[in-house]
């Protein structure tokens, strides 16, 4: 499949880093992109269902797993100094990233807090669905900030997601939890569909911020500033702990989840692994592809995500998301197809070039 990558990421993967490796390391990251997108959810509706109702504390547990980095940064770090390479750090981040780095993370924050107050209303499946609208506006904020180029299935592609979200938008009524008002339904649904606006926004503009980047960008760089992304991420959503007074009411909470405490703190310990892994790998992805490429993949993960809500959580899948699950895979496979088709035709071009 074709992939747009950066400048910047071009140059510096040619010269330090061979295609094999490239290519393992865009596999662990679709990995870890995989594990957390799917992962993640479950662990935060698990939260809510059984008890919680910090929307505050859920939003902060997606980023605050950010000290866990340290561990690669160190090995990398390591690996790198054994070998003898010119210029070895421990941390290598110039100032003139991370100003950048912390205005998306304060909106990664936002968008952490969004996404855990419409998790909070809706099932993981609806709420699953509507994030897959958020390749529609990953497209468009990469035409407009990286250049993309699109084909006729990369348009259709994000026209069929976006139609998947008005159908959903109009008959999920059913899903609507207990005595949950109208208003506080259709306030997750649109907070939902807010976060994946936002992150639609951030995916590209970590690609751009790679491509403008005065420093030549390598893996261990960017767990770096994976790190200060996360860590202003975790900050914004603290204050908002603090303000609602959150930090004084996890005991409180702990004592009344209904799988009892140890399982409640195990809840959260894994609710910040996952979702690590999923920030990291997305942007991952980022390096080793594209902004695009790592929409793509977090949407494609829906199909599995939807089937482990409705295992999990005995989440309702009646037509009307049938109707919706449908149009996004329609989606996904016009812009694979797309891709194949790109790729197939520079083939083509390549060869006859050479055989003339």
């Amino acid at each position: 499949m074709a992939i747009s990558v950066s400048n910047n990421i071009i140059d510096y993967n040619e010269k330090g880093m061979s295609k094999s490796m490239k290519k393992l390391l865009l596999v662990l990251n679709c990995l870890m992109l995989g594990l957390g997108d799917c992962g993640g959810p479950q662990m935060q509706r698990l939260y809510f269902v059984k008890g919680g109702k910090r929307v505050w504390l859920s939003s902060c547990l997606e980023t605050a797993g950010w000290p866990l980095l340290f561990i690669p940064i160190i090995i990398s770090y390591l690996y790198r100094r054994n070998k003898g390479i010119p210029g070895t750090k421990l941390i290598s981040i110039r100032p003139s990233l991370i100003i950048p780095c912390a205005i998306i993370g304060i909106l990664t924050g936002a968008d952490d807090y969004m996404y855990s107050y419409g998790v909070s209303r809706l099932p993981v499946s609806t709420s699953a669905l509507i994030i897959a609208t958020q390749l529609a506006f990953t497209a468009g904020f990469a035409f407009l900030l990286v250049k993309q180029k699109f084909t006729s299935f990369t348009i259709n592609a994000v026209f069929l997601l976006c139609i998947g979200a008005v159908v959903l938008a109009f008959h999920t009524s059913s899903d609507r939890p207990a005595n949950e008002s109208n208003k506080q339904y259709f306030l997750g649904f649109f907070m939902t569909l807010g976060a994946a606006a936002l992150y639609g926004f951030i995916l590209p503009a970590i690609e751009l911020m790679c491509k403008k980047a005065k420093q030549p960008i390598n893996y261990s760089l960017l767990m770096e500033m994976q790190v200060v992304m996360s860590f202003f991420a975790t900050v914004f959503c603290a204050i908002g702990m603090v303000v609602n007074h959150d930090f004084t009411a996890i005991p409180r909470e702990a004592k009344e989840f209904e799988l009892g405490i140890t399982i409640y703190y195990l809840t959260l310990i894994l609710n910040a692994v996952l979702w690590q892994l999923f920030f990291l790998g997305a942007t991952g992805v980022i390096f080793c592809g594209s902004s695009l490429l790592s929409g793509i993949i977090i949407a494609s993960l829906l199909p599995l995500t939807e089937t482990l809500a409705v295992l999990f959580f005995h989440d309702k899948f009646q037509v009307e998301k049938a109707i919706s699950l449908i149009l996004s895979l329609w989606g996904f496979l016009s812009y694979f197809y797309g891709e194949f088709q790109s790729t197939k035709n520079k083939k083509e071009d390549s060869n006859l070039d050479l055989s003339q």
